[in-house]
């Protein structure tokens, strides 16, 4: 198992979404549909991934780590257990509803899954937002109060993005995207969301969204506020850091390389911006420079492979690890 794999997208329609994947990134999408959200890797019971390419083509992600879990995610992996991580691209071209994910303290109490998730801002429109935590000093009466009188926005804490930003938004931040965001999100393999508010709109069958506010209430964190994002910079470096995942931006230019060894850990690989070549090491062999990464493309790099990622124009890798335990 020293194949990198790449995976089938599983495209949802959401009444927040739009035609970026198609008119940014190349994508064929499903006709007539609002598409907000493209599932690049995921391993849940309701959503797999499906292998495309290579000698495992038409595998699912969970048949895999069953019964090559050791070479995909190293040898003390558990064969039963799902892989961590889910990695989505978002397609924001309405704002998304202020929503909070249970921290793990409460989730088990509220039948959830608790969720941290970085967002990587990959282009967005002029003047667009981001919504992360609360105004300082806003307390949960306040917060309630301004609920039941549609004045939450006094409340959360907004704050302008461009591309190349990101920020890490743990379980218990109340949160929400803005509209004109293209943004790749890494986050734990949860998805148990509870929508605090959805600022008046219907869903896609005419009929307002359901609301959690009591589980919402319990699950926000009433002492963050105003968390900074990571701002886009030329170089590389850490850009999220925590207890499920880190995630590395690396900027490559033209010719230039990055490697990973075989025997370290799994890795993500996804391409914010330009392109790369990819050659693979095993039996002592390299394969020639042929399998070809661009921009929005998404990869699982086995705990037993070898790569090299060779840059044929300035490119911007986010490279997700940390997550195998």
């Amino acid at each position: 198992m020293r194949d990198l794999l790449r995976f089938q997208p599983l495209y949802h329609e959401r009444v927040w979404g739009g035609r970026a994947l198609e008119n940014l990134l190349g994508r064929r999408l499903p006709s007539n549909e609002l598409i907000g959200e493209s599932w690049e890797i995921v391993d849940r019971r309701e959503a797999q991934s499906i292998v495309e390419g290579g000698a495992l083509n038409g595998q699912s992600l969970h048949s895999i780590l069953q019964r090559h879990g050791a070479d995909v995610m190293g040898p003390k992996w558990p064969a039963a257990a799902p892989f961590p991580i889910l990695v989505k691209w978002l397609d924001c071209r309405e704002r998304l509803s202020l929503q909070v994910h249970p921290p793990a303290a409460v989730a088990a109490e509220l039948g959830g899954q608790p969720k941290t998730e970085n967002w990587y801002i990959a282009q967005t429109a002029p003047g667009a937002e981001l919504i992360v935590g609360l105004k300082r000093g806003v307390t949960r009466a306040q917060f309630e109060a301004a609920v039941a009188t549609n004045t939450v926005e006094e409340c959360v804490h907004h704050f302008p993005v461009a591309a190349g930003d990101s920020i890490l938004v743990h379980s218990g931040q109340v949160h929400a995207i803005d509209a004109g965001n293209l943004i790749l999100e890494i986050q734990q393999n949860s998805d148990t969301t509870y929508r605090v508010y959805d600022w008046g709109r219907v869903g896609l069958d005419g009929q307002p969204r359901q609301l959690h506010l009591a589980q919402s209430l319990r699950s926000i964190d009433w002492t963050d506020f105003k968390p900074t994002p990571q701002r886009a910079a030329p170089t590389s470096g850490v850009i999220a850091d925590s207890s499920e995942f880190c995630i590395r931006r690396v900027v490559l230019g033209a010719g230039e390389r990055m490697h990973l060894r075989a025997g370290e850990q799994p890795r993500i690989v996804s391409v914010a911006s330009g392109s790369v070549r990819v050659s693979s090491e095993g039996n002592g062999t390299r394969s020639p420079v042929g399998q070809k990464l661009v921009r929005g493309d998404n990869a699982l790099a086995p705990y037993a492979g070898a790569f090299t990622f060779s840059a044929e124009q300035t490119t911007i890798l986010l490279v997700t690890e940390n997550f195998a335990g």
